[in-house]
């Protein structure tokens, strides 16, 4: 055989040997515990984002959860977040410890830290708002309305005055005993302590993802059921007035950062502005991103709960509240 064959067949042989390296590179990185990650997001932080940290990979804090879900931050930033089908609250504190926080929790799901450090939490084992002290005591403070259980309080949020906003879809839990609503429609409520309720929505389809803005101006409610999220003006009494559409897209939980961007979760999170206007979209490797919120001493990493994973991204810029 000439030199000049044997140079051209080995050749070809590292061809096919580089080619099938690349082929089983694709196949097998992705199943490897963040490379999907890795591999996914950079294609979007590439482009420079105006609210992702330059170069931030998403990264993996843990996957042992039954479903993570409603994330709060407290003053500090140590972020609690649910369990709910294992019925525990968990804790992800400013040096990246994360712990359990409480068992019995409730069936806790959406959660919010009022302006004396409580943990308020939409607890659906019994259709209840929860009150969780600093040092962890628990008093049930909402519990009916008019008589009748709730739906199913799913997400809240706090006010500047201290009232409180909760949306009440339906869905239908293992746990209950009951397989109908006792109240027609699924609705927003809005009360103070110590005071009975209002309806402040009641036609949307079925209202799920909620937050309001710092100055207490303004709510944004997304319905789920009709895949929008719409924003409303808060008035003196807590009523809601001027629902607008903010954007074509439901959500499960949702945050807002100090520039006023919205933060809907769904199939991984998609940000839109406070004018309404696309800017981003996070890829999240999991079947459904259910909340989010922005944690850590300076309020600057993104805190994702998906299905059975909980994530974190830094960012430029922070959260409110």
């Amino acid at each position: 055989m000439l030199i000049e064959d044997i140079i051209y067949n080995l050749s070809i042989h590292m061809r096919k040997s580089f080619i099938f390296f690349l082929l089983l590179t694709h196949l097998i990185l992705p199943k490897i515990k963040g490379q999907a990650i890795v591999n996914s997001f950079s294609q979007s932080t590439n482009k420079k984002s105006k609210i992702i940290a330059d170069g931030a990979i998403l990264q993996l804090i843990s996957n042992k959860f039954g479903f993570a879900e409603g994330p709060a931050v407290d003053k500090i930033g140590n972020v609690f977040f649910t369990d709910q089908p294992n019925n525990t609250i968990w804790k992800y504190d400013i040096e990246g410890k994360l712990s359990l926080y409480l068992k019995n929790a409730g069936r806790s799901n959406g959660m919010y830290f009022d302006k004396q450090g409580n943990l308020i939490t939409c607890a659906d084992e019994h259709n209840q708002i929860w009150q969780i002290t600093p040092n962890g005591k628990v008093a049930v403070i909402l519990d009916n309305f008019k008589g009748l259980h709730f739906n199913g309080p799913n997400d809240l949020w706090i006010s500047p005055t201290n009232g409180i906003y909760f949306t009440d879809p339906y869905y239908q839990r293992d746990y209950w005993v009951r397989k109908s609503p006792e109240i027609a429609g699924q609705k927003v409520y809005y009360f103070k302590k110590n005071k009975l309720p209002i309806i402040v929505a009641d036609n949307l389809v079925q209202p799920n993802g909620i937050i309001g803005t710092p100055d207490g101006k303004y709510l944004y409610i997304a319905d789920i059921g009709a895949n929008k999220t719409y924003r409303y003006h808060i008035v003196d009494d807590g009523k809601l007035i001027d629902q607008k559409l903010f954007a074509p897209l439901g959500s499960d939980g949702m945050t807002i950062d100090e520039q006023g961007n919205i933060y809907l979760t769904g199939k991984g999170v998609t940000v839109y502005n406070k004018k309404g206007e696309w800017i981003e979209h996070i890829e999240v490797p999991e079947e459904w991103t259910g909340n989010i919120t922005f944690g850590g001493s300076q309020k600057n990493q993104l805190f994702i709960t998906a299905s059975k994973s909980v994530y974190i991204l830094q960012m430029k810029v922070k959260g409110v509240q």
